[in-house]
């Protein structure tokens, strides 16, 4: 996404926020959500548009256009600010906590003076919030959840926040003269969930050249460390960003040791040390003579210590130098064995593109097939209807076949009731290719009654798949607590498959949980839940997940053949649909 989207996007969001905790009118704060979401979704930079071009943006009228068009020129948008300046700073800070909406934030700012988190803290510990209408012993868990998903977060960032600046940097500096090799290094090359800085990698043999530029990037505020082998900057998001510049003879050593995890760094410090041999970053060297072996490929430091080349999201310690010492490492999948997604939206419900949009942006991806699955009506805000959802199919079968090398399927992402029952009867759930099914409400429910509500959605004939199965927030909500053991043994004895949401906000399976998972026998589905023809770009973070989970091509269903896929999908006894090899 544009960095002008996501900018718009977080100020028409704010705003939108602002009018709620004012007393402004509710539906008026939901067409700036609406909008915001739009543009933040948009395929064009909205800085390159005019205020026509801005109006042909869903949801978009007039007065937000021209909103967005005095910030895109002035870089303020003054509506934004007026109601910012009625607003005190303490209600803003309480608001920044995740489960604490802006109504609350003022009521607590008005009622108690609480303009803080520790003052906030201290009020639930003396038991003051119980007094306030709409508070109680519920509340205050949920505050102090939402306090501490705030803090565990940090100054750690999203992966794709992170990976759009890194591959930003990476190809500035991989056109400047002198530079051989170029590439982030650290926990995104991992592909952690959250980046706390971001590693890159220079191989040349002058360093000065690199340091100075890196530190002209546009997007830099402060250069905190300034050196010839190691300079660090702060971005305007407030990311840091570390450059290390090593001989081109030693890219392998350092590529390796800067990659990490600590925790693998200390196994093969340990195996080299086996070996009589030293490894650093500059290369593996005899611990006696100091004379250096290999150090220009990752591949030639593994290879010396005995272990194939292990692919950086496996390298956490968790049994991958075990398992590559007896030549078990998982040939783990990849974006490229991706055949098709099984769980995106159009601006049928919630999505902001149309259909077409999304089918020709899906195509232009090389899929070799393709879900609509927009959502089922108990999700009430988005008002489905019998009737609007067999259009939709009818229109799905018209457009498949115009692209000839992908076919679409039509499904619906179902809702997932208190009890495990889902939208629509059997009878209407037949017609459709494929269901996903998801918790959307009452996630406060106990832990044995949201482990019976997923293990009787599970059991449900038409349902395919569990759609983000812990219904996570990554740093604004938690997981459901259930007895994932339970859930998995489920998903195995039924033939449900669980979702790998690759947006960035969930990754939900996260890897910790794939792991188990995947021990049990479960398949796997790694979807977007794309909600506009950007998101479908986020497949690459549901796969980097699935990698760290240690998943084959052979775990997920998304990888199979379309006559493969269809044969699970049809396990219930549902009618056939269009068929191809895939």
């Amino acid at each position: 996404m544009a960095r002008p989207n996501k900018d718009v996007e977080a100020l028409l969001q704010e705003y939108a926020d602002l009018v709620l905790i004012t007393g402004g009118d509710a539906f008026k704060a939901r067409a700036y959500e609406k909008a915001a979401r739009a543009i933040g979704g948009y395929h064009t930079d909205v800085s390159r548009l005019d205020a026509a071009g801005l109006r042909e943006i869903p949801n978009v009228g007039r007065s937000i256009a021209d909103k967005v068009t005095e910030y895109l020129r002035t870089g303020r948008m003054p509506a934004v600010e007026d109601v910012r300046a009625r607003i005190p700073a303490g209600v803003r800070e309480l608001m920044a906590i995740p489960t604490l909406g802006p109504r609350k934030a003022l009521t607590l700012y008005e009622d108690l003076h609480i303009a803080s988190v520790p003052e906030l803290r201290d009020a639930i510990a003396e038991e003051r919030l119980r007094d306030l209408k709409g508070f109680g012993a519920k509340t205050e868990e949920n505050i102090l959840h939402g306090i501490s998903l705030m803090q565990a977060a940090g100054d750690r960032v999203q992966i794709d926040t992170a990976m759009e600046v890194a591959e930003e940097i990476v190809a500035e500096l991989s056109a400047l003269p002198g530079c051989e090799r170029c590439a982030y290094a650290g926990s995104l090359r991992r592909m952690r969930e959250t980046i706390g800085d971001v590693d890159i990698l220079v191989a040349a043999e002058r360093s000065e050249p690199f340091m100075a530029a890196f530190t002209r990037l546009p997007f830099t505020t402060e250069t905190i460390a300034h050196g010839a082998k190691k300079t660090s900057i702060r971005t305007t998001k407030g990311l840091q960003i570390d450059l290390r510049v090593v001989p081109p003879d030693s890219w392998g050593a350092g590529l390796q040791y800067f990659t990490g995890s600590k925790a693998h760094n200390i196994r093969t410090r340990e195996m080299a040390v086996r070996h009589k041999l030293k490894l650093s970053e500059y290369g593996l060297f005899h611990a006696r003579s100091g004379r250096r072996i290999v150090s220009r490929t990752e591949e030639e430091v593994y290879a010396r210590l005995g272990l194939p080349w292990i692919p950086p999201p496996l390298r956490e310690d968790r049994g991958e130098v075990a398992a590559g010492l007896r030549d078990e490492l998982p040939d783990l999948v990849t974006e490229a064995d991706i055949r098709g997604d099984l769980h995106t939206h159009t601006d049928l419900t919630d999505g902001v593109a149309t259909l077409e949009d999304m089918v020709e942006a899906a195509a232009r991806r090389g899929h070799r097939y393709y879900a609509v699955t927009d959502h089922a009506p108990n999700l009430y805000m988005q008002q489905m209807t019998d009737e609007k959802m067999l259009a939709q199919r009818e229109r799905v079968r018209e457009l498949d076949g115009r692209h000839r090398r992908m076919r679409l399927l039509h499904g619906t992402e179902l809702n997932i009731d208190p009890d495990g029952n889902v939208d629509w009867p059997e009878e209407f759930l037949a017609g459709f290719d494929l269901c996903v099914a998801s918790v959307h409400s009452h996630f406060n429910q106990s832990r044995d009654a949201l482990t019976k509500r997923l293990i009787r959605a599970c059991e449900h004939p038409y349902v395919d798949i569990i759609g983000h199965p812990t219904t996570r927030l990554i740093g604004k909500r938690q997981p459901l607590d259930l007895d994932l053991d339970a859930v998995f043994a489920a998903c195995a004895r039924t033939g449900t498959a669980l979702e790998i949401n690759s947006h960035p906000d969930r990754l939900d399976l996260s890897d910790e949980n794939i792991l188990p998972a995947k021990r049990y026998g479960v398949k796997f589905a790694v979807n977007t839940d794309a909600h506009s023809t950007l998101h479908l770009d986020c497949l690459r973070y549901g796969v980097g997940t699935a990698q760290r989970g240690w998943l084959t091509a052979e775990d997920v269903i998304n990888t199979w053949p379309l006559d493969r896929l269809r044969r699970f999908l049809r396990r219930a006894g549902r009618a056939p649909g269009p068929s191809s090899q895939g």
